[in-house]
């Protein structure tokens, strides 16, 4: 199963976490650590898009507020599913951004 970084990084955060729930608002600091982050507005759909993906891949559960059109996912929980991909996860060599000789 392919995943992005964003993604991966859901997966560890909520394995860091007891109860393996994770607050929507901290999935923010996934782009503080990046040069050229996308907007505010961008950057809380893209999380939604993937949180919402791993809910449909049966890896994590959505919590929050339904109402009659949309459901507002606030915080993120693992599943068991979820909780044995981040393990593995944390045994992956993590990519450096390195640069290549020839592309200087």
């Amino acid at each position: 199963m392919r995943l992005s970084s964003l993604q991966k990084y859901i997966l560890r955060r909520g394995l860091e976490d007891r109860n393996g729930s994770v607050n929507k608002k901290t999935l923010l600091d996934f782009y503080r650590r990046q040069k050229d982050p996308p907007t505010a507005i961008s950057q809380l759909s893209i999380i939604t898009k993937s949180v919402e993906r791993l809910i449909s891949r049966g890896l994590v559960r959505g919590g929050g507020i339904k109402t009659a059109r949309k459901w507002y996912i606030d915080r993120v929980m693992l599943t068991p599913a979820g909780r044995k991909l981040a393990r593995r996860l944390l045994g992956e060599q993590q990519l450096l951004p390195f640069k290549n000789k020839n592309n200087k």
